[in-house]
């Protein structure tokens, strides 16, 4: 023991004196020390003087081979040692690799199309928030910007180089909305802390009957949300009319919204990456939509790369493409058109028949009849971002869309064949630009100007009577918005801001024989002003926000104090409450004159309020929601009241002893809004239900009360997706109690060619019952390609439902009893090719 005890301490005594000699050694520049390896190792080193310039090392140990000495300088040095041959040896600076994961540091999300940046040097990080970047010493300096978020600008040391951990994103002055509840019917779907629902398509999962991401169609998958007669052009919102509902494409308001008539949503899902839904709880700054707001976005990140796809289904053609102009620049250009010129598939038939149902379309008198129909559509739209700098920040928007039908109607007028052309075109064009200034942390501004212009264009040509009638809609409307963020406080916002909007509206009917010309236009300015507050408690766990909106109506002179309220809390285990109240108002409106309106394709026209017969429509509204998540179940109950005051019967479309009667009165609704969700592995299933209570009230007409129009008293839904792998599939059902209609009195239905109708919207239609199928499957279709196929059917039981109810009398004063039908069973199917 004491032997080995011994060996010990002389090993440990030579060891401390071999380190002294080597530190009684001064350091040499590392010049020297090269000089010397040349001349020891007969090698030559090729280097840029700069290189070893101030560095100072301890020369390698005598023993040491060439490697072996190179790897000691490298180490001591960060310089490389390349071989260029068995003699040159070359020296290059030691390559640093900065790499990590960006994420957000309130909700932990990865934040995809953040710059990061070394000088000139800079990348992108990718859809999962993973950068790498090169750097050449740890003492460069590295900033990261993003939108939304602070910017970071420190040395590279500090993100400890080469461990590729996770770097989080503090959220800039301006309160962004938060997710309270993920996942809320698919994945895709959230509900946010100030009451918005948010639909997000870069994460959008699969619904039933839906083959693509249709915007419109995707909002009616909420509970209380439907369409009375499938359309996405008449959707209801807890009862309102479809001209209640503000609808807005990158801040731009919108007065059309879709294709076919209606059919389906003429915003192109690839352009439009989200889509907030409001029933309540209206932020101070938005206007319009006494019923709801559906707020479209397109995408807010400067695309890195190029990306772009094309698809094809079995109603139209499309495609998309996003490409970076620059390092601060990006385009994004989407396109679509309808296909039956070239095809006419089964889906293309089911949608025609739908549409021509009970118009001038289908129409023919045995003398009179209708060839060479055609019908198409398309759209295009793009989005131009720039980032100038980091605190400025350009957006323009561009969007056209039409809808066109054209026919001739054919007849025999004194033994020669007169052929004459009736046409219906529908279409949207609307522009905008968006600057967003941030001057400091806790104050930023922004201006938004669009322009938006809406026509409606009718051509019926009457062979019999050598007429034609031309009928035109116009709406022009200009809108600018200034807004003022603030954070005074870490848990408090204010914004604020000014709101300049022009409308004007033009009807035309001009008949050639006998000559008759009506042309009506009006115009309508209104200025306001707004300011709301947002409070955050410290834990996040409440949230309040408290605004308010003053509106002068210039030609009116009238005034408009609108108040807004949201509060969202959250306690226990899972549980949430939310209190959301408003005023609001509206100055458009869309009315019926006459059923055989416009072909009676698309028979309603747009309508300014004149304050007197056409009043502003002014809204209450007020609701309590209680929700609980937990462990995969979600359950959310929302109970509302709301009062609508100033629509008109023309606005209500009436086709009883009402239909020809102009007057204003209001509605109020009441009703529960019930979703019960539970969340698996690979699969969600829902099962939601709306209960409704609706009734007009207007003063002049003889009953003073009645269920309105919209008034469908039970709905339920229930569905199920299930993802495997790359598989998507899903099913659902729903379910309606009928719409109210009103009935003839029995056995006294006509008198004097007259139709005596009974009570109001007493009776209803038969129950709706559909079932939707869809399935989506994607795979590789090449090294940055890949395949997207799918398949859907609506009403796969081909369930014939009535979704209108009418009567006329004959030739011969008989009663008539006209029921417009739903889509049967309507197959899609599609393939797209994505390029990354």
């Amino acid at each position: 023991m004491r032997n080995r005890l011994l060996v010990l301490l002389c090993v440990t005594i030579l060891g401390c004196l071999y380190t002294a000699a080597q530190e009684a050694e001064p350091s040499k520049n590392l010049d020297s020390v090269l000089i010397q390896l040349q001349e020891r190792f007969d090698v030559q080193f090729n280097y840029a003087s700069v290189l070893v310039d101030g560095i100072s090392i301890y020369p390698p140990d005598a023993s040491l081979n060439l490697k072996e000495s190179l790897n000691y300088i490298s180490e001591k040095s960060k310089l490389d040692f390349v071989f260029v041959s068995d003699r040159i040896i070359s020296i290059k600076l030691k390559k640093i690799l900065l790499c990590g994961y960006l994420k957000d540091k309130d909700s932990g999300e990865a934040l995809p199309y953040v710059t990061v940046q070394n000088g000139s040097n800079g990348v992108i990080s990718n859809e999962e928030g993973f950068f790498e970047l090169e750097i050449k010493t740890i003492e460069d300096i590295v900033q990261i910007r993003h939108i939304g978020h602070k910017p970071i600008r420190r040395e590279a040391r500090f993100f400890n180089a080469g461990e590729c951990g996770t770097i989080y994103l503090v959220p800039n002055q301006e309160k962004l909305a938060e997710v309270t509840l993920y996942d809320y019917l698919i994945r895709g779907i959230d509900k946010l802390d100030n009451a918005a629902f948010q639909i997000d398509f870069n994460k959008f999962s699969i619904l039933p009957g839906l083959i693509e991401e249709d915007v419109l169609q995707s909002v009616q998958a909420f509970p209380g949300i439907q369409s009375v007669d499938e359309t996405v052009s008449n959707i209801n919102i807890r009862g309102g009319s479809n001209d209640q509902n503000l609808i807005s494409w990158d801040g731009i308001k919108m007065y059309q919204s879709g294709h076919f008539f209606g059919l389906i949503s003429m915003y192109n899902p690839n352009i439009t990456q989200k889509v907030e839904l409001r029933k309540n709880g209206t932020s101070a700054s938005d206007t319009d939509g006494v019923s709801g707001t559906i707020a479209m976005q397109t995408e807010t990140y400067l695309n890195p790369k190029l990306k772009g796809n094309i698809g094809v289904n079995l109603l139209d053609a499309n495609g998309f493409v996003d490409t970076p102009l620059g390092k601060n620049m990006s385009l994004q250009i989407a396109a679509r058109k309808s296909i039956s010129g070239f095809v006419e598939t089964p889906t293309y038939s089911e949608y025609f028949n739908r549409i021509a149902q009970d118009t001038e379309i289908e129409r023919n008198n045995g003398t009179v009849t209708n060839s060479d129909l055609s019908f198409d559509f398309y759209d295009a739209s793009f989005r131009w971002l720039y980032h100038a700098t980091d605190k400025d920040r350009f957006r323009t928007n561009f969007i056209y869309t039409t809808n066109s039908l054209n026919f001739n109607e054919n007849a025999d007028v004194s033994g020669t064949t007169e052929i004459r052309e009736s046409n219906l075109t529908q279409s949207s064009i609307a522009g905008a630009f968006n600057y967003q200034r941030e001057w400091t942390e806790n104050f930023s501004t922004e201006a938004n100007f669009y322009e938006t212009y809406y026509k409606l264009n009718a051509v019926n040509a009457n062979i019999l009577e050598d007429q034609r009638f031309l009928q035109t809609n116009e709406v022009s409307e200009t809108g600018i918005k200034l807004t003022a963020k603030n954070r005074i406080a870490q848990q408090i916002h204010l914004n604020s801001g000014y709101n300049f909007i022009e409308t004007k509206v033009t009807n035309l009917d001009d008949v050639d024989d006998p000559r008759f010309v009506r042309l009506e236009g009006e115009v309508l300015r209104a200025h306001a002003v707004f300011g709301e507050m947002g409070f955050s408690s410290e834990n996040s766990k409440t949230q309040l926000n408290l605004g308010v909106r003053y509106t002068y109506l210039e030609k009116f002179k009238k005034q408009l104090l609108e108040p807004r309220f949201v509060l969202n809390h959250s306690f226990g285990q899972g549980f949430n409450v939310e209190v959301l109240g408003e005023f609001k108002h509206q100055n458009t409106s869309q009315i019926i004159n006459f059923q055989n309106d416009f072909l009676g394709v698309e028979k309603r026209r747009w309508q300014l309020s004149n304050d007197e017969s056409i009043p502003v429509i002014t809204s209450k509204q007020a609701s309590l929601g209680l929700s609980y998540n937990k462990t995969g179940w979600l359950m959310d109950l929302v109970s509302f009241y709301k009062k609508i005051d100033g629509i008109t019967t023309q606005s209500q479309g009436f086709q009883d002893s009402y239909e020809f009667v102009r007057t204003a009165g209001a509605y109020d609704a009441t009703g529960i809004d019930v979703l019960l969700r539970k969340q698996l592995n690979k699969s969600n299933a829902w099962l939601s239900y709306a209960y409704l209570k609706s009734n007009y009230f207007f003063n002049e007409l003889p009953e003073t009360g009645f269920p309105s129009n919209f008034d469908i008293t039970h709905i339920i839904t229930l569905g199920a997706n299930y993802t495997l792998n790359d598989f998507l599939f899903a099913a659902g059902l729903n379910w309606r109690t009928g719409k109210p209609f009103t009935q003839p009195i029995a056995d006294n239905e006509v008198t004097d060619g007259n139709i005596n109708f009974g009570n109001a919207n007493e009776a209803r239609q038969d129950d709706y019952l559909r079932v939707d199928i869809s399935a989506k499957y994607e795979f590789k279709f090449g090294r940055k390609t890949k395949a997207q196929i799918g398949m859907a059917v609506w009403n796969v039981l081909n369930r014939d439902n009535t979704i209108n109810t009418f009567f006329r009398t004959n030739s011969l004063n008989q009663l008539q009893i006209i029921e417009q039908s739903s889509l049967g069973i309507t197959p899609n199917a599609t393939f797209r090719l994505f390029f990354l």
